[in-house]
């Protein structure tokens, strides 16, 4: 479905933000840069207006908002803003903002394969981070030759409050409740809501949360709908950027901890005594580094002091099955854990071996003189 013209008396407005994550190296370290793409590197900070402790954490990203450009969007000029957050685990996310004024939700669905110039968004992104990786090589620890497929995330930010078709205002909960067959449709991508199963709906919608009676988040796993005023929309995006952060990098670190596990173990029987300690080396510093990088992981998305933010981050983390991830990336440092003391073992055993033999032959040795010099006399 496309998306329809713009109206000045639209009934829904708001924006759509594409989220992209890459991982462009195995960590940022020290960066001490103050541009990025020509734009100045500043710190995010998240503006809460909520009651909140007054040791209130947020995590701090590096970020550069690039200059608003004007784009022919469907059905005329719309200015679209880019903002490219960096992270100290080595990951880069790029958010694209597309402003929207339609009459029907339905009108939005069209909008998550959205095109705006000759090549998809996505595409534009990965340059993008490919242009963020260059400029930030000499802080790169271990950078990735090639960037893995970007994860991808749709938010649908609508303004607050919804109106009902008379212009009357209407509650989050009972406008999800009167819509929820349509609001699957718009996160699932799918055009026709008479086709949707009920158990499907229900499942589509079931994690939503309200604060305020005029404000909405509803999560799925692949695009979120967010009803507030736009002033909050940034810190509600802010919580499903890092999910998905956290997601792209819990799947690097996979990938990693698949290469090493599937290091040939008869080929050390092969490698010289230097290779074999060069193996041990990697992989305890393997071991140490990753288990460092879990921790920092899971520290960017611990949001002591907002209750609903940290509520917002449960919901997208169950989606996401984060906890599934965290116990695979842990179970297989527990195996690289495993075959490293196994190796250990075996190189301690190599050793202990080459000293009995040294003794003996030292043993021999002696005797050997001695029974010449009893010979001599």
């Amino acid at each position: 479905m496309e998306p329809t013209a713009t109206t000045t008396d639209a009934r829904y407005r708001g924006e759509v933000v594409y989220l992209f994550a890459f991982d462009i190296a195995y960590e940022l370290s020290g960066v001490r840069a103050t541009h990025l793409l020509g734009q100045k590197l500043q710190t995010y900070v998240v503006d809460t207006g909520k009651r909140s402790p007054k040791e209130a954490f947020f995590y701090r990203a590096g970020m550069v908002r690039l200059p608003p450009v004007e784009r022919q969007g469907p059905h005329g000029p719309i200015s679209v803003e880019t903002v490219i957050k960096v992270l100290t685990v080595g990951a880069v996310s790029i958010s694209i903002r597309v402003p929207f004024a339609v009459d029907r939700i339905e009108d939005l669905v069209g909008y998550h394969d959205l095109q705006l110039g000759d090549k998809p968004m996505a595409a534009e992104a990965r340059e993008l981070a490919r242009r963020v990786q260059q400029e930030l090589i000499e802080y790169c620890q271990r950078p990735v030759t090639e960037l893995a497929e970007e994860e991808a995330y749709t938010v649908f930010c609508l303004e607050a409050p919804l109106k009902t078709a008379q212009g009357q205002p209407v509650k989050g909960e009972e406008w999800l409740q009167q819509n929820s067959a349509t609001v699957a449709c718009l996160l699932m991508q799918e055009t026709d809501a008479g086709q949707l199963a009920r158990q499907e709906i229900r499942e589509c919608t079931a994690r939503h949360l309200s604060y305020y009676e005029y404000d909405l988040v509803v999560i799925d796993w692949d695009a979120a709908l967010v009803v507030d005023y736009p002033a909050h929309f940034e810190e509600l995006v802010y919580v499903l950027e890092l999910a998905n952060v956290q997601l792209a990098e819990l799947e690097a670190y996979d990938r990693l901890l698949d290469a090493t596990l599937a290091m040939p173990h008869h080929g050390m029987r092969d490698l010289s005594w230097r290779g074999r300690a060069a193996v041990l080396r990697n992989l305890r510093e393997l071991r140490i580094e990753l288990t460092r990088f879990s921790d920092e992981l899971l520290n960017i998305t611990k949001f002591f002091g907002d209750w609903h933010l940290a509520r917002i981050y449960q919901n997208v983390s169950a989606r996401f099955h984060l906890a599934d991830w965290h116990k695979i990336v842990d179970d297989k440092l527990r195996n690289i854990d495993s075959y490293y003391q196994l190796l250990q073992h075996d190189q301690t055993n190599r050793w202990m071996l080459i000293l009995e033999a040294t003794i003996v032959l030292l043993f021999i040795v002696d005797v050997a003189l001695l029974i010449a010099g009893i010979g001599g006399k």
